[in-house]
């Protein structure tokens, strides 16, 4: 009996998604509640089970497809009998065997497959890292730089001849569909900056007395609470310190009236294989450091496997997005709407610096506070990203306080 396959419920108002990739093929066997689809929201990526075992009998719609909840995608022919493939047994003969199930290496998304295409990898040979053991772009990136450090092997002995190289000069182009998670980052960044008066303000910090924290208590911490003892933790305290004392940073503008929080619930900005994603940690204020650095972690690690629900990115009354992490040194970060300011990170680098009348080395790291001048006055912005610098250059502020 054929079963329909339906677009699930997909959050809250979320009513329509894009067919981001097949997870299966037709005539595939698929076991029940095994993903068959990955679908493209505004914020993640979801993935459809199939409500029956059996067979993959069709699909619906086409890959890069808009579907909407409820909406029919493929059917299942429950109880089925995968579809065999020709199998060359004698000169002129074959045999059949059923088809194998595919694998991480030949299921791959959009993102994945340009990664492929553009370092000449073989996907087969790479063990995947992402759920279910699919390919990730950082596999694939892996991979490639694996290939390029690895010596040259030696010539065979009839060497294949070799593809023609391209003519002198060439150039290529490539077309790509934006995914909707890219199209909806574009227009949201691109409203806060139509729609806000964004300003930022900027100061240093001196990293010192944070390192040596870390360094000093970094194998006991690990042992104790089973994860790395690391800056964010450190950052993540100290903005909620600031915010608690200047609310306006950690508020809203809804219409024509101002919402305050008495609480902080933190947005971290991450890297996804599609894109820059923004997992909210809750109450953030109320965490211990452990509780900061495991939450974090799950969230980076459910990102790059792509199993990020609507609801780990809703909400949150304020951002931190560490740039420093690929090397920046300094940016002017954009807010993420409907809130009002956001922190960015930097890249900590020796830098001299004057200390009591003598010039010494430190390691130190540009902080960048952007924010809505609508709701956010000068004084306030340059008070709350004081408040952080004074806490990360003397921790014991955090613990009593100050």
């Amino acid at each position: 009996m054929a079963v329909e396959v339906k677009v699930p419920v997909l959050g809250e108002s979320v009513t329509e998604a894009t067919v981001g990739e097949w997870l299966k093929q037709v005539g595939d066997a698929v076991a029940a509640d095994e993903p068959i689809a990955s679908l493209e929201t505004d914020k993640v990526a979801v993935e459809v089970p199939s409500p029956v075992a059996g067979i993959i009998s069709g699909f619906s719609v086409e890959l890069g497809a808009t579907v909407e909840v409820g909406a029919v995608i493929a059917t299942v022919e429950e109880g089925g009998t995968p579809a065999a493939k020709p199998k060359a047994d004698k000169p002129g003969e074959t045999t059949s065997e059923p088809a194998p199930a595919g694998d991480g290496a030949t299921t791959m998304s959009p993102a994945v497959r340009r990664a492929v295409l553009e370092h000449g990898v073989d996907p087969t040979t790479i063990k995947g890292t992402g759920k279910d053991g699919r390919l990730t772009k950082e596999d694939v990136l892996a991979a490639a730089k694996a290939k390029d450090s690895a010596p040259a092997a030696a010539p065979a002995a009839s060497p294949a001849p070799a593809a023609p190289a391209a003519a002198k000069g060439e150039r290529r182009e490539e077309r790509v569909k934006m995914t909707r998670m890219r199209q909806t980052i574009a227009k949201r960044l691109k409203g806060a900056q139509d729609n806000a008066a964004l300003l930022t303000t900027f100061n240093d910090c001196d990293m010192t007395a944070v390192i040596e924290a870390r360094e000093a208590y970094k194998d006991l911490f690990a042992k104790k609470h089973g994860i790395k003892l690391g800056f964010m933790s450190f950052f993540a305290k100290a903005a909620a310190l600031a915010l608690k004392d200047v609310p306006a940073v950690n508020a809203y503008i809804d219409g024509d009236e101002i919402v305050y929080h008495d609480y902080v619930d933190l947005s971290v900005a991450v890297s996804a294989p599609n894109g820059l994603v923004v997992p909210v940690v809750r109450s953030i204020d109320q965490m211990s450091f452990a509780e900061i650095e495991l939450a974090i972690s799950d969230y980076g690690k459910r990102a790059k496997e792509g199993t990020l629900t609507m609801e780990d990115m809703s909400g949150g009354t304020f951002t931190i997005s560490n740039g420093g992490v690929f090397g920046s040194l300094m940016s002017t970060p954009i807010i993420n709407p409907p809130q009002s300011a956001v922190l960015g990170l930097h890249r900590i680098e020796d830098r001299p610096v004057a200390l009591n009348g003598e010039v010494v080395i430190r390691p130190m790291m540009y902080l960048a506070l952007s924010y809505d001048h609508r709701i956010i006055d000068g004084r306030e912005a340059v008070t709350a990203l004081k408040i952080m610098k004074e806490a990360i250059e003397d921790p014991m502020r955090m613990l009593i306080d100050l």
